[in-house]
């Protein structure tokens, strides 16, 4: 049923959770899968504070690029020890469901698994929900890992 399942990470317990599942799912129906993570535009961020530093904003992008092959080492090997191909995309973004959703695209993905964190309150009117906004734009099925 499914061929290219999308995974996006962001290297939470929850996360890893939604990779354990999507890398089952894909093994049962002999597909492959494509992780994603989506790094914050720190330079907007870093331009907003008014504290524009290039020796900054090189060690902060150097960490962040560091994190994200470390997450998706974990659904590469995740995915080597079911068998599973996978493909990783690292993309830098201040819009990551958008990254998301034209990752989906542009691979030709079928399906998205990924988790909620289940913020309430003031935390989800100010964070918003990167989730959320998946499901609400996605034009491929969405499962959501709670």
């Amino acid at each position: 049923m499914f061929k290219n399942i999308l995974i996006p990470t962001d290297g939470s317990a929850l996360s890893q959770r939604a990779v354990n599942i999507g890398v089952e799912l894909a093994k049962l129906h002999q597909a492959g899968i494509t992780a994603i993570h989506v790094i914050p535009d720190y330079h907007l961020l870093i331009a907003y504070e008014g504290a524009f530093d290039p020796v900054t904003e090189e060690r902060i992008e150097e960490e962040a690029k560091v994190r994200a092959e470390n997450y998706l080492a974990f659904v590469r090997n995740t995915a080597g020890s079911a068998g599973v191909p996978c493909h990783t995309v690292c993309e830098t973004s201040d819009h990551p469901y958008d990254a998301i959703l034209k990752t989906a695209e542009a691979r030709k993905c079928d399906l998205i698994v990924m988790t909620s964190h289940g913020r309430k309150g003031l935390a989800a009117v100010l964070l918003g929900s990167e989730t959320r906004k998946v499901l609400t734009h996605a034009k491929i099925p969405v499962l959501i890992v709670r």
